[in-house]
């Protein structure tokens, strides 16, 4: 499997899976490896415990600093209200596909919730990768873009299911050895 891999990811990012097997190494470079790649203006991988639902964004990369971080590296418990407040985040329970979102302005309210979008994270585009594993959220990827909209290209689509199903075991990993309780 990892030959066919090889052939796809670009080879920044073949190059940290092969040589970075402590999932920290691995994600304190991929996420702005990734970043890079997508020309996006930040990428953050948010990490939680399906059983416990306490999460936390220890990974953010920002292209610049007029970009906000949403970077926070305590463990908290996910809001009661998250899975009504926010139609994305229900669907990576659900253990649904990764969402493209093209414009928060435009996307249908059935996809994400424009108010909360604006007011927790700021972004115009972005990609809500599902790390899903055994019917579990452990986690979500999102690269995202702040003063545009953005289509997301068969190319970035590829390069995104490849990085989670690659990405995925590694968080499940890191979420056992870190979570709390």
């Amino acid at each position: 499997m990892s030959a066919e891999f090889a052939r796809t990811l670009p080879p920044e990012l073949e190059e940290i899976f092969t040589q970075h097997q402590d999932p920290d190494e691995l994600f304190s470079k991929l996420i702005p490896a990734l970043g890079q790649i997508l020309d996006c203006d930040r990428t953050f991988l948010y990490l939680r415990h399906p059983q416990t639902r306490w999460g936390r964004v220890p990974y953010c990369w920002c292209k610049d600093s007029s970009i906000p971080q949403v970077y926070d590296p305590d463990w908290k418990p996910e809001p009661e209200s998250l899975v009504e407040e926010d139609p994305m985040f229900a669907a990576a329970v659900r253990t649904e596909p990764s969402i493209f979102v093209e414009d928060v302005e435009t996307a249908s309210p059935k996809v994400l919730n424009r108010d909360f979008e604006q007011e927790n994270f700021g972004h115009r585009a972005l990609i809500h990768a599902h790390l899903c594993q055994e019917g579990q959220l452990w986690g979500i990827l999102q690269p995202c873009t702040f003063d545009r909209p953005r289509i997301w290209v068969k190319s970035d689509r590829a390069l995104i299911s490849e990085t989670i199903q690659r990405l995925t075991p590694l968080a499940a990993i890191w979420v056992q050895q870190s979570a709390p309780g």
